[in-house]
This record gives C-alpha cells, structure tokens and sequence, in this order.
C-alpha cells in the first residue's frame, strides 16, 4: 500500500510509519516538522492550507492515517478556534482531497473524550457524544465528517477511539506518564490531583500502531474503541512507576482540577472481535518506557 500518515514525525506517528514500512509499504508524511529519518517521502507544511493537502493527497495513494491534530485539552480550551481549524478544517480538507482524487481508506486517530463524563460506567462505540471541551468536540465533529464521507461518497473511513497513549520517545510529552518518568530521571516528585483514584486507561503506543495497522484492513466503514481495556487510579500508577524504574517518585496531592472525569473505564469488546489484543499490561509498558527514556538521556 502507499499511505500517507499526516502528522508522521510526531510521537505516535513515528512509530506508526515504522510499522508500515516494515511490512513493505511506501509512506508519505504531512507534517510541520522533518521527519527524523531524512529517507523517508516529506510533505512539510500546515494542513488547513488546501495547497499543502493537494500535495500531500494524491491518486496514487491507498490510504490516509490522519493523526495530525492539536490534542491538549487545555490548550483547547484556551484557543478553541485555532484546535477547531487545526482538527476539524484540517480533517474536511483531507476527506474532500480524498473524495476527489479517488482515495478510499482514511483511519482516523480519534479519542474517547467524544463521549465526556460518564461517570464510573463503561464506555464502548454506543455511548453518545457529549464532549466537554473543545478538543472533544472537534475530534466528534470529525467523526461526524468521516461517517458522511463513508455514506455519501464509498470512502471506507475508520475512526479509532484511543484511550491515553504513552511508551517510547514520549520524552517531549506532558503527559502523567512523561512526567513520572523525568521524575524518576531527577529524583523529583509530582503533583497527583485529588485523592489519587480517579481511573484511567493507558494504551502502550506500539499497541496503539497495530490498532491503525488492523484498521488499513477493514473493508467496512467503522468506529473502535482502543485501550488496554485495564483502567488504574493515579495511585496505582504511581506505585507501578516506582517498581519500573526502581525509584521511589515523591508525590504530592494537590486540589482535584475543576471537572476531570472520575473514570475512563472502556470495553474493548469489539476491537477484539475485529482481532485487536494488546501486547503490553501497564507494568510492562511503564518498564518498557523507562528503558527508552534512560537509553536517550
């Protein structure tokens, strides 16, 4: 297959395009950035510049990994309408670049923030959208587009529904994991909000990687909802980050932060059907993390 991943050069889509040229295919990356292996076919620019998107998006291509996006929450919050043209123009500019030179796979790299607070309930495909910040908004908004692409034009569109992605040459990341691990690195502490049992769901990124390789083999439009399917208080991950790197992180509870979910607890049920398992347990991923972060300091 020739894919173009927008957003290559970032966390998640470094390792996306490894995978894909690993099995054989020929990647195409849109990005802002230069890619880190200078070999690999560029596209470098903003994608709400249509001009930028006509480059990127060709015939010749099989299928798009859209992962490019703005993806912190506050930062949404704070500037909802650059984190709407960046995730939802960006996203429609694609779509209709792909309608138009015949492009018929798109995978889409979405997040269970579409569905909001649910409390301590499961959360699976079913669950409606009620997003509640602008980040999720955009990411349900796009989904919307790729379900009216599918119906109205044949495009075969995927939207997967990650839960928090960590792992290797997350080094740049301000993400809690990011965090325990400089932590560890400059025996410094961190902040825990709260009590500390507020349960989340931590997907290793290679795991997240397989996931969009199953997706560019569907033949049916769909939306999946990917995790480790293994939910953890911030206690509990913190303990698990200790017994990885071997170091005792300090912690301090601080006051919980207005209006986070106290649970993201999500059934996998249906990525299993399709033939989705994850290879890696939190310890596991929080191990294999840790190396990665020592091997690079």
């Amino acid at each position: 297959m020739r894919v173009l991943v927008t957003g290559g050069s970032g966390f998640i889509g470094r390792h996306v395009v490894r995978r894909l040229r690993q099995r054989g295919d020929d990647v195409v990356v849109a990005d802002l950035v230069d890619f880190p292996d200078g070999a690999i076919e560029l596209v470098k620019g903003d994608l709400r510049d249509e001009a930028v998107v006509k480059a990127a998006v060709t015939s010749d291509l099989d299928a798009v990994v859209h992962l490019a996006a703005l993806t912190s929450v506050l930062q949404s919050v704070n500037a909802p309408h650059d984190t709407f043209r960046t995730n939802v123009l960006a996203t429609e500019l694609l779509l209709e670049r792909c309608r138009s030179e015949g492009v018929g796979r798109f995978v889409f790299a979405s997040t269970n923030a579409v569905v909001g607070n649910v409390g301590a309930d499961t959360i699976d495909e079913r669950a409606p959208l009620m997003p509640l910040t602008p980040y999720g908004a955009t990411k349900a908004a796009s989904e919307m587009l790729l379900s009216a692409y599918s119906a109205a034009y044949g495009l075969i569109t995927v939207a997967l529904r990650f839960t928090n992605i960590y792992g290797a040459g997350m080094q740049t990341k301000d993400s809690v994991i990011a965090r325990l691990m400089r932590a560890a690195q400059s025996s410094s502490g961190i902040e825990i909000y709260g009590d500390g049992e507020q349960l989340r769901d931590y997907l290793y990124v290679t795991d997240a990687a397989r996931a969009i390789e199953l997706a560019l083999t569907l033949s049916t439009s769909d939306t999946v909802t990917i995790g480790a399917a293994e939910s953890v208080s911030m206690n509990v991950l913190h303990q698990l980050a200790c017994e990885a790197t071997g170091v005792a992180i300090g912690a301090e509870h601080i006051a919980g932060k207005p209006g986070e979910m106290p649970a993201v607890i999500v059934r996998t049920s249906h990525a299993a059907e399709l033939g989705f398992s994850c290879e890696y347990d939190v310890l596991a991923g929080l191990k294999a993390t840790w190396a990665d972060f020592l091997a690079r300091a």
